[in-house]
């Protein structure tokens, strides 16, 4: 490797080395997020955001195309409405943001910059629904939140992100709770076919759920370094939004009722799943379903006279098959492959002078590095299957490594020790009671990230306090 290369690729930190280091080289030399000028906020750049724009497309399909309609809400929130749904103002408030001037002039109410649009679909559906005959409202909205964070990172946590928050509302209990797991199978959907990330489904418990919800659902993740991520979540409401804020509607018999809500969120937070989950040493690595280049074209030795000529051939010749570029510029190709291999870019089209003598072309691929001859002839077949291919190995490697990184405990012993040694998902039973839940975090630094709802009996008795258990529950050090 000349020394130019060698260079290019010690901007990154080894992961194994430094982890948090390791991720901010590479959200910095994959050029996906620049720094904003107030503290925890972020610029996506050019290709961070062709990334995200390719997941939020197909969640954004995926929404609609289960009914739902997209709306734009406004920003802010008057004080006095934030505070009419006691738990959820008390989940949210030390991350509020207020405004208290217009101009030079103090308002008479602050005014906050939502964390979250509850308060105001609520006025909204207050004055919208008044019959059965109005019901279900499916309404979606993609829209900037701010939450006054002490402790930020690029994507994971920053005092500004980018989301969809789904609100509903329904006439029937029963009506919202088919609704919240129908959403959050959608979000594994995305995230393990889409993103080939593999997620555990389930359900938060009392002291995670979100702020005034009857329950929460999640899809959990984990990532390289043992750590899990809470991926997306679905909340049901019940009806405790529709009567503090007086949204009801006259039954098929002219009574009144109460409605039952639901709200679903996704954000940019995904994107740091996606790093953390198949990046390596050599940079980010990006599943072929949402790279916004699948496949990039290298000319190699491309002053030679029909180099280029061929590769923009090529090029045009895949346009309808693949999402393919070239790079056509003077840097030489060595640079070209490290800054591809950076950027995650599926497949590598190498093409040169011998190729073309040979009629084929060289396939690298980014997940595993290896090298493949394949014919001009043969590549319009070839190149869609080896993207799939790759497509199937990330998610294959990053559930082996879940599988590696998941260890079930029955004391507090092996609790600590498989913590400590492993990391990781750790399956544990569980009482029930919110004292052991606190007493593990307190002791372990480990939450309990859901209640899956794929149940597994590994013990009679609660890991922490030895009381009869109740259901088995994941838990792990989590971002």
């Amino acid at each position: 490797m000349s020394k130019k290369n060698k260079d290019f690729v010690e901007k990154i930190t080894a992961m194994e080395d430094d982890f948090a280091q390791w991720y901010t080289d590479v959200v910095k030399q994959a050029e996906l997020v620049d720094y904003g000028l107030i503290k925890g906020t972020m610029i996506i750049r050019p290709y961070g955001y062709a990334i995200w724009e390719n997941i939020k497309d197909e969640l954004d399909r995926m929404i609609k195309e289960s009914g739902h309609t997209n709306v734009q809400f406004p920003l802010f929130i008057p004080e006095s409405w934030l505070q009419k749904e006691a738990d959820h103002v008390e989940g949210f408030a030390p991350e509020v943001a207020w405004v208290t001037h217009g101009g030079d002039e103090e308002l008479q109410e602050r005014i906050a910059v939502r964390p979250t649009s509850e308060v105001l679909f609520c006025e909204y559906y207050s004055r919208h629904i008044h019959s059965y005959r109005d019901l279900p409202k499916l309404y979606n909205q993609w829209a900037n939140v701010v939450r006054w964070e002490k402790t930020t990172r690029p994507f994971l946590r920053s005092s500004e992100f980018h989301w969809q928050e789904g609100h509903t509302a329904h006439a029937t209990d029963k009506d919202a709770e088919i609704e919240t797991a129908r959403m959050l199978d959608t979000y594994a959907d995305l995230v393990e076919n889409y993103m080939a990330i593999p997620v555990y489904k389930g359900k938060k418990t009392e002291s995670e759920k979100f702020a005034g919800a009857k329950y929460t659902l999640t899809i959990e993740a984990l990532m390289h370094d043992g750590k899990a991520l809470q991926s997306g979540t679905s909340h049901h409401f019940g009806s405790g939004f529709a009567e503090a804020f007086d949204i009801t509607y006259l039954d098929e018999n002219g009574d009144s009722q109460f409605v039952h809500q639901t709200s679903w969120g996704l954000s940019t937070r995904i994107m740091g799943a996606l790093i953390m989950v198949h990046g390596d040493n050599r940079g980010l690595v990006v599943p072929p379903k949402i790279a916004p280049t699948q496949a990039m074209i290298i000319p190699v030795a491309q002053h030679k006279e029909g180099v280029l000529d061929k590769a923009y051939d090529l090029r045009d010749q895949l346009k309808g098959l693949v999402r393919v570029d070239i790079d056509a510029s003077d840097k030489m190709p060595g640079w070209k492959f490290n800054e591809y291999e950076m950027k995650g870019i599926p497949v590598r089209i190498e093409l040169g002078p011998k190729d073309i003598e040979k009629e084929q072309v060289v396939l690298v691929r980014r997940d595993t590095g290896e090298k493949e001859f394949v014919a001009l002839a043969d590549l319009e077949k070839r190149l869609p299957e080896l993207l799939d291919e790759v497509q199937q190995n990330l998610y294959d490697k990053a559930l082996a490594h879940r599988n590696e990184k998941t260890t079930s405990v029955t004391t507090m012993e092996e609790f600590r020790e498989m913590l400590e040694e492993k990391g990781g998902f750790l399956k544990a039973m569980w009482c029930g009671d919110e004292a052991c839940e606190e007493k593990i975090q307190e002791e372990t630094t480990a939450t309990s990230r859901c209640i899956p709802f794929e149940q597994e009996k590994l013990a009679e008795t609660c890991v922490c306090c030895g009381k009869p258990a109740k259901e088995m529950v994941i838990w792990a050090k989590a971002y």
